[in-house]
């Protein structure tokens, strides 16, 4: 390694929390890499509060110790990054599961110019999991259906989500401004690479069995769904809009067809009941379209997410006083149809409502004066979201 951090490339960083058996491994591993492919490189070992003497391995391997005090995989990661000299850094697990001899791929990829560059540990990416390196569940089920996922909402090609080896410029890690502390860390790199256009290239590499007599620190349905909860937070559209123009887009329709006559299908004839469920529907797609307002207003004046110019064209359109103005009309539409069954009721002397056609007139009153309220009030809430900050 060279002690001259102004002239330091690469930096290896390896989180470490408890690592003795596998740790002085990987970092022979790592200077093997090093002193084959001539690199000016260092490593930092990112403690997370060892205690079987991992940190002493690590020195006197030749490796830095960063002691990381805030707990979690992302915690030590970003302190060990944070610490990194390099101009590429290099990221894996120190539990022996990954070839750190093997990572000359990934500097020559950024040297190439690629913002982030992924190991791939599946088939279809050309990688490959030795027996015994990955649970059952994980291969067949957690990380092919979270990256599916992934890839769907983000629209990247990322084959591998939560692969643990990969390598990233200094300066592309600092513009993710990444900020969780859990396993959730992996996910949140590629979704804000993928968000940001960063380029993105994959290795095919190898995961073997680690070399610890421990059970791992991943918690599979915990963190799996710490992931899955990451990448809807990250993806409103699809959390919120998407569901949200189903439901309303049918729950109109349904609704407006029953309204005119019972709908018979079959044997089954939908009339009063369903339309009453037809106009909740709408009314539940339209609170999820305006959450979804909400949330991506938020999202961008925060620094979360990107803007879209469609949202930002929609927005300049639908100010608070064309969603006073709009939200009224259905309001008052509303109310106007609800005084005209309250004159069909005085006219039977306010006794029960049997007749089709009155409760039929007073649900459609209740839909519109309920979403002409939302309309406006969700203008209101807009408004405030979109107030400049002063900081």
């Amino acid at each position: 390694m060279n002690d001259a951090t102004d002239n330091i490339e690469v930096s290896y960083v390896m989180p470490c929390l408890n690592e003795a058996e596998t740790l002085e491994r990987c970092i022979q591993k790592a200077l093997q890499a090093i002193k084959q492919h001539k690199l000016n490189a260092e490593i930092i070992v990112a403690d997370n509060g060892s205690t079987d003497g991992s940190q002493k391995i690590a020195v006197e391997n030749g490796a830095n110790v960063v002691h990381v005090k805030t707990k979690g995989y992302g915690s030590a990661l970003s302190g060990g990054i944070a610490a990194a000299a390099g101009k590429y850094i290099i990221m894996a697990d120190a539990d022996d599961s990954y070839d750190f001899s093997d990572t000359y791929l990934f500097v020559d990829k950024l040297r190439q110019g690629y913002d982030l560059v992924m190991g791939c540990r599946f088939p279809r990416g050309g990688g490959k999991v030795m027996p015994g390196a990955m649970p059952l569940k994980h291969r067949i089920l957690g990380n092919p259906v979270l990256s599916f996922i992934g890839r769907l909402f983000f629209k990247t090609k990322v084959k591998d989500f939560h692969c643990g080896l990969r390598a990233f410029t200094k300066e592309a890690i600092a513009k993710m401004n990444l900020r969780t502390t859990g396993m959730e860390f992996a996910s949140e790199m590629v979704v804000k690479a993928s968000l940001a256009k960063m380029k993105i290239a994959e290795v095919p590499i190898i995961l073997y069995k680690d070399g610890r007599s421990r059970p791992p620190h991943l918690r599979s349905w915990q963190d799996g769904w710490r992931h899955l909860r990451f990448l809807l937070m990250y993806a409103p559209n699809w959390l919120f809009l998407y569901p949200g123009l189903v439901l309303f887009g049918l729950g109109f329709f349904f609704f407006f067809l029953i309204s005119q006559q019972p709908l018979t299908i079959g044997t089954i004839t939908f009339e009063k009941n369903t339309s009453l469920v037809m106009a909740m529907t709408a009314l539940i797609g339209f609170q999820l379209m305006s959450f979804y307002l909400f949330v991506k207003v938020y999202a961008v004046s925060e620094g979360f997410l990107p803007n879209n110019p469609i949202v930002d064209r929609l927005l300049s359109f639908a100010t608070l006083e064309v969603g006073i103005l709009s939200g009224g009309l259905f309001l008052v539409t509303g109310l106007g149809v609800l005084a005209y069954s309250f004159v069909g009721w005085s006219q039977v002397g306010f006794g029960a409502l049997t007749s089709s056609v009155g409760i039929q007139m007073v649900i459609p009153a209740i839909t519109f004066m309920l979403l002409g309220v939302q309309i406006i009030f969700s203008s209101f809430f807009l408004s405030i979201l979109g107030l400049p900050k002063n900081r």
